[in-house]
Parts: C-alpha cells; structure tokens; sequence
C-alpha cells in the first residue's frame, strides 16, 4: 500500500474528515488533500504527528518500505511490538521487551542470550545451537556495537 492509501485508510476509519485531520495536525484542508491523491507526501515532522495521532509507527505510514527488527534482539518488528519511548512516541529501532519506556532491559549480550535460549521455541535446535546463533547475531546489532565502542 502506498502513503496516499494508508492515510485515507486510517483517516476514514477513525471517521474524521479532511478538515478534522487538518485541523488536528495545524496543516491546511489542501496539504491532507495532496497526500490522499499521492500529489505529495508529508515531512518529517507531519510524519511524526500522524504517527501519534493514528497510533502507527512512520514505517507504517510509509506502505512498510523496511522489514524493521530489533537492534537490540534481532527480532522482526511491527507496530504491535516496536518500543515506545516515554512521551508515547514509537522507538523503530527496538522491540518493547528489550526496550521499555525509555530504558533497556538487558545490560550485557550474555544476559539477552541466556534469557533467549530459555524462552524461545527451540524447534529442530538444541541449546547449544540456539546459543550458538545468538552469540554470533547479538553482537552484530546496532545496539550492541553502541555498547562495545565499535
């Protein structure tokens, strides 16, 4: 789905009009107007009141154009499960079991992984295995590679 789309989509299911939405994110009839008809697509900042104002990451907005995952765990990310920060705003960057109202949970790669090979469904893979996977796929993350300086 492209941005025009999504926007008439969550705009008419939350039942306000052009106006309405308008007036909400202190923008003209006009601007809500052109991003329906795919004339023009909201900045940065707009991105971010629709956001909030729909309860939707950006990624959303924009017709998902990124397979979004955890930089913290690995894990593929949705609006059902991406963090927020305090103000309520979507963090896109983290899953909101590893980061939590501003604060991450796990301290330390070793930890997330014991706490991974624990609780996750192993399937055809043992312990080790699973371990094994996540010793080598944690440190490659963003958030990891923060923590160790490189």
């Amino acid at each position: 789905m492209e941005t025009k789309d999504i926007l008439f989509k969550l705009r008419s299911e939350k039942g306000v009009s052009q106006d309405e939405l308008a007036a909400q994110l202190f923008v003209t009839r006009q601007a809500v107007s052109r991003w329906e008809t795919g004339e023009t697509v909201p900045n940065t900042e707009t991105l971010k009141r629709l956001s909030s104002y729909f309860d939707v990451s950006i990624n959303t907005l924009l017709g998902s154009p990124r397979q979004l995952i955890c930089q913290c765990c690995g894990m593929p990310l949705d609006d059902s499960s991406i963090s927020r920060e305090p103000d309520g705003s979507f963090n896109e960057e983290y899953c909101k079991w590893c980061y939590d109202g501003g604060t991450f949970v796990y301290h330390s790669v070793g930890e997330l992984t014991d706490f991974l090979v624990e609780h996750m469904p192993l399937g055809s893979w043992t312990k080790e295995e699973a371990r094994s996977y996540f010793e080598k796929l944690l440190p490659t993350l963003r958030h990891w590679q923060d923590q160790s300086g490189t």
